[in-house]
């Protein structure tokens, strides 16, 4: 059955190994909608153990390499969750392309997502809808701004800002996400929209303070490059944009000495990372103004307790798997290389998230004059 009509679906996860992905494996086992779970990352036995760990019965595993052979193990399912190095996404989605499969990612960081977008034509071509950008953030923030300008009619800017904390950390390095991404997070230029032109900024420039509410407080920001930066201008007509990570003091000093090292320094971090604890809140923040008013969307993920997991990866999680869901609901109908906000009505993303932990809030300000 099409990922784009109604009916339980199947359902592979790429990078099955990777620290979100038990999150996605224990979301689909615990999903109506989906049928079946076949779990594939270069290491093979990594992800056995961890479809046996989180897929329950309807879970398979089998190694893959997103650049070799991926269409032939893609044949028969409706749907692609690719939770892989975004350096990765181009081929995963010329895979789905070849086995006529949907596809869905957790971003391009803004450059690959560039290069995604051309892909449109064929995914249209083909049937097929290629959801870019569907995790935490960007994914939910995307929503969070649809929701945001709904408010306001027109909007003037939009400031994304990410926040998470391991309230029970390891002893030692434990990265929120993947240690490469977040090493290209914070020595790629970060690209904010001013007068409505995308403009590149010195890494690591400070965002200064910002108040995340319970638990985490008020704690410093970093600007870095992300890619709902790539489609919030147009999708918004908003000329001011930016986004801002706010990492704990710990985590951010060791990818400041990681960024300074060699590749082996960075794959020797990779492979000795300790997973986040069961304890990780994360909260998203959309700051909107426009028309004299002034919007805030605040989102907090908690630990889940059914899937035993932090919200941190429960965060980048949910929103992918409530999209396969929305899917085979007939609720995304959508074809071609889509942003979440120009496919998904926040509402329905919403009442998805709210049912893994997390909770969304709205606030309305007058500006004076």
């Amino acid at each position: 059955m099409s990922a784009n009509g109604k009916g339980q679906l199947r359902v592979v996860v790429l990078g099955a190994a990777g620290t979100i992905a038990p999150a996605i494996l224990e979301d689909l086992a615990a999903s109506d909608e989906v049928v079946s779970v076949l779990a594939l990352d270069l290491d093979g036995e990594r992800a056995a153990a961890a479809a046996t760990a989180h897929g329950g019965e309807k879970a398979a595993a089998r190694a893959a390499d997103a650049r070799a052979g991926l269409a032939e193990q893609l044949a028969g399912h409706d749907v692609l969750i690719n939770t892989a190095s975004y350096r990765v996404n181009l081929d995963a989605m010329e895979a789905c392309l070849a086995a006529s499969c949907d596809y869905i990612d957790l971003g391009g960081l803004y450059h690959v997502t560039m290069e995604q977008l051309e892909l449109n034509d064929r995914f249209e071509h083909a049937g097929r809808l290629a959801l870019l950008g569907m995790g935490s953030s960007p994914g939910k923030t995307n929503l969070m701004a649809a929701r945001a300008v709904a408010e306001l009619g027109a909007v003037d800017s939009i400031d994304i800002v990410a926040g998470g904390r391991d309230f029970n950390p390891p002893g030692s390095f434990s990265p929120p996400y993947a240690v490469q991404t977040l090493i290209d997070e914070v020595t790629l230029k970060p690209v904010v929209l001013r007068d409505g032109r995308p403009t590149e900024i010195k890494p690591l420039t400070s965002g200064g303070t910002v108040d995340f509410g319970d638990p985490i407080g008020s704690a410093e920001t970093i600007y870095t490059l992300h890619s709902e930066l790539v489609s919030f201008g147009k999708s918004f007509d908003c000329a001011e944009c930016s986004f801002r990570l706010s990492l704990s003091p710990t985590i951010e000093k060791r990818l400041r000495e990681l960024a300074q090292g060699g590749l082996e320094d960075i794959a020797r971090a990779q492979r000795e990372a300790a997973p986040p604890s069961d304890e990780t809140v994360s909260i998203h923040l959309i700051e909107a103004r426009g028309g004299g008013r002034a919007v805030r969307v605040r989102s907090v993920t908690n630990p889940h307790v059914p899937f035993r997991l932090g919200g941190s990866v429960v965060s980048t999680a949910a929103p992918a798997v409530a999209a396969v869901r929305l899917l085979a609901r007939g609720r995304i109908d959508a074809i071609g290389a889509q942003f979440p906000e120009r496919c998904i009505a926040p509402e329905d993303l919403f009442a998805e998230v709210a049912t893994r932990s997390c909770e969304i809030s709205v606030q309305v300000e007058e500006l004076a004059a």
